[in-house]
């Protein structure tokens, strides 16, 4: 039996403010949250924001609301990147134009790209919502450390962004001293910590030291028992970024990609011009490191899962704003790519919804579509529950109830 979500509009809705109403009417409501779709929706937008969600029967379209009908369609929350890098407010529209309808950008961001967050809350917003990490931290001593998060606090991010890892061998690595104190000085300023890993050990002293989240794969060994059970027991989330990967390694041939008219009609055309240069390609196939790359996604897959099953809060991100890493559309292949690692379209979804608003904080304005918050939603000609690629499906995007240019 289908469980309808009972909602009706405040009665001070239905008239000196009903012409500032949209209804969407007709489509299948997943609204994100755990209930059973609902066959012939209506859901109520004002003022950016959900009024209602729920069966046509048990929501009332206030007198003189614009309808926008919907019959045959699914609607669906936005979905959420976790991790991705916006270096002009130009990239907000083109994650909208995929569905992407909120990215954690971390790290990178210029002055213009926090005047987009701070306008944000407009009722007028046709484009993706992001928050930010302001400069990747880089410091090599405690007193750095402690500067840095000051000063990245004083910039007023969201979150901080830190970096652990020695690139396969090539750089030098934060030391344990040090992103200890980043930690704890963000933490005395309450702020959180993401940070970018790619060996188990270092994940493993991470989470001990307070981190907030694990903004990368394990990569290089299967994840173990014990640090499993940390994971799940800390209640930190974990981003694949599966596509990141990918992105390291694929452009040694053209992939099929490149030809999908979804792809093209809003990819930058300059980076599809340069992935396709055959220096640039040879260069690949002969690079160690991509190889190695390629080599361990399998790693990154088996992590996955074996995490997920466990019970660690499991979330959407892809690290895509960097030439050849295409935002927007990786994100529609990550949660394809979440599937064959093993999750059920459902729980890939929920990763790129709900749970990924809820590990950011934001649940109580994002995620699913309840009355009270953002009405950012996608409408689909498919569903995505019965197949995950239904997620290319998108007939329309809508950001505070207004329709995404595309």
């Amino acid at each position: 039996m289908v469980s309808a979500i009972v909602a009706t509009v405040p009665a001070s809705t239905t008239c000196a403010q009903a012409g500032a109403v949209k209804a969407f009417t007709g489509a299948t409501l997943i609204d994100g949250s755990t209930r059973t779709p609902v066959p012939n929706a209506t859901l109520l937008v004002q003022d950016g924001k959900i009024l209602a969600a729920g069966a046509a029967a048990s929501v009332r379209v206030p007198v003189g609301a614009e309808q926008i009908a919907l019959a045959g369609k699914f609607v669906m929350p936005g979905l959420i990147n976790t991790h991705g890098h916006v270096s002009d407010p130009a990239d907000l529209a083109t994650y909208a134009a995929y569905g992407i309808t909120t990215v954690f950008s971390l790290g990178g961001e210029p002055a213009a790209v926090f005047a987009a967050r701070d306008a944000q809350g407009s009722a007028s917003l046709n484009r993706a919502r992001v928050y930010l990490a302001g400069p990747v931290l880089t410091p090599t001593s405690v007193a750095e450390a402690r500067t840095q998060v000051a000063n990245a606090a004083a910039q007023k991010v969201d979150i901080i962004k830190i970096r652990v890892d020695d690139n396969l061998g090539t750089t030098t690595k934060m030391t344990p001293a040090v992103y200890r104190a980043v930690i704890g000085e963000a933490h005395a300023r309450g702020l959180r910590v993401a940070v970018h890993l790619y060996y188990l050990e270092d994940a493993r002293d991470l989470l001990n030291a307070g981190a907030d989240f694990l903004a990368h794969s394990v990569r290089d060994l299967p994840v173990d028992a014990t640090f499993t059970q940390a994971l799940v027991t800390s209640g930190v989330c974990y981003t694949p970024t599966l596509m990141r990967e990918v992105s390291t390694f694929v452009y040694e041939t053209t992939p099929s990609f490149l030809s999908d008219s979804l792809f093209l009609t809003h990819a930058n055309k300059q980076w599809v011009a340069n992935v396709q240069q055959p220096s640039r390609q040879q260069a690949m196939r002969n690079s160690a490191s991509a190889q190695q790359y390629k080599a361990q996604l399998p790693v990154a897959q088996r992590n996955l899962k074996t995490l997920f099953d466990a019970g660690v809060p499991v979330v959407m991100g892809t690290d895509t704003g960097p030439m050849g890493r295409f935002q927007g559309y990786f994100e529609l292949m990550e949660m394809e790519m979440m599937v064959e690692a093993g999750l059920t379209p459902a729980q890939a979804l929920a990763a790129s919804t709900r749970e990924a608003a809820r590990c950011l904080k934001l649940d109580n304005e994002l995620g699913t579509l309840e009355r009270g918050k953002r009405a950012d939603f996608l409408v689909l000609d498919a569903s995505p529950l019965a197949r995950i690629s239904n997620i290319r499906r998108i007939h329309s995007v809508w950001i505070a109830g207004n329709r995404v240019p595309r």
